[in-house]
């Protein structure tokens, strides 16, 4: 099956070319494919002439949006619509990658894929406009959380980086979700490709809620470091740019009943701190 991946050089990007096994995957980057440019789309997909497109180009930072509005919304909203119409008309199916951000965080269960959502944030409220094209369009959205790969910047890697560094680490203790290695959404989502005819909004995330402190506590643990070194802190603490939704955890049965079951986010975590630790020459893993 030929794929054509949108946001080829990110990180979802790069691990759908990683994982793609028998599909053949083409990872279109900026500036092989600006997805704010339609007609720039248009050609791409006649060019290479996909059994799938996945769309994962996106504008993700998420404090740097808050005064950026205009470019996250050219991105997450326009773009995303530009794929979705061009695959609409050329009768290709298309899995739109979206987020937890789409949901305030108020719940006490985790979120279903019905549940009404009401981003507190301008990340979150263009990927939600996002979502509203690609539906229009006919596309299906799956919506991730927290997600993490080996060799990106964010959480993982900084927090192993200090804790190995001597540094003490403060974590935010009072928001949840589901870590998710990027590796696993990537199988997850060829899979879907596979299906074909599948729901319109769909949730994949990393098996078992935790916090960002608890992510933390467990990084120290699989590095051999000692977990009392990282200090729990409340997100007004941290005071983050882009409010974050307290409570971000994605309910998976809609996904299971597919026949894909979401994987316990440990698995991926110790996998790429092993790769890491391999190549940075440290200790063995606990």
């Amino acid at each position: 099956m030929k794929v054509v991946v949108t946001g080829g050089a990110g990180r979802v990007g790069r691990a759908l070319g990683r994982r793609g096994g028998a599909h053949e995957i083409v990872a279109l980057a900026r500036p092989a494919l600006d997805i704010r440019d339609a007609g720039d789309v248009g050609r791409a997909l006649d060019e290479h002439a996909p059994a799938v497109v996945i769309n994962a180009a996106a504008y993700t930072a998420v404090d740097r949006a808050q005064s950026d509005r205009e470019e996250a919304f050219a991105v997450n909203e326009s773009g995303a619509g530009h794929v979705a119409r061009a695959c609409e008309t050329r009768q290709i199916p298309m899995i739109h990658l979206s987020t937890d951000h789409v949901f305030d965080g108020t719940a006490t269960r985790p979120y279903r894929e019905d549940d009404a959502v009401a981003p507190r944030s301008v990340y979150g409220q263009s990927k939600a406009a996002g979502e509203e094209a690609v539906r229009a369009a006919g596309g299906t959205v799956v919506r991730t959380s927290w997600l993490f790969g080996e060799g990106d910047r964010g959480f993982v890697p900084s927090i192993a980086a200090r804790l190995r560094a001597g540094d003490q680490v403060r974590a935010v203790a009072d928001q949840h979700g589901c870590p998710t290695w990027v590796d696993d959404l990537a199988d997850a989502l060829l899979a879907l490709a596979a299906v074909g005819d599948i729901p319109d909004v769909l949730h994949y995330c990393g098996e078992g809620p935790t916090t960002w402190h608890g992510l933390a506590v467990a990084i120290a643990s699989a590095i051999g470091v000692d977990p009392s070194r990282i200090t729990a802190i409340r997100s007004d603490e941290w005071a983050a740019p882009a409010p974050r939704p307290a409570y971000a955890v994605l309910d998976t049965e809609r996904v299971r009943g597919l026949g894909i079951a979401p994987v316990p986010w440990h698995r991926g975590l110790l996998t790429i701190l092993l790769a890491e630790g391999r190549t940075r020459g440290v200790g063995p893993l606990a």
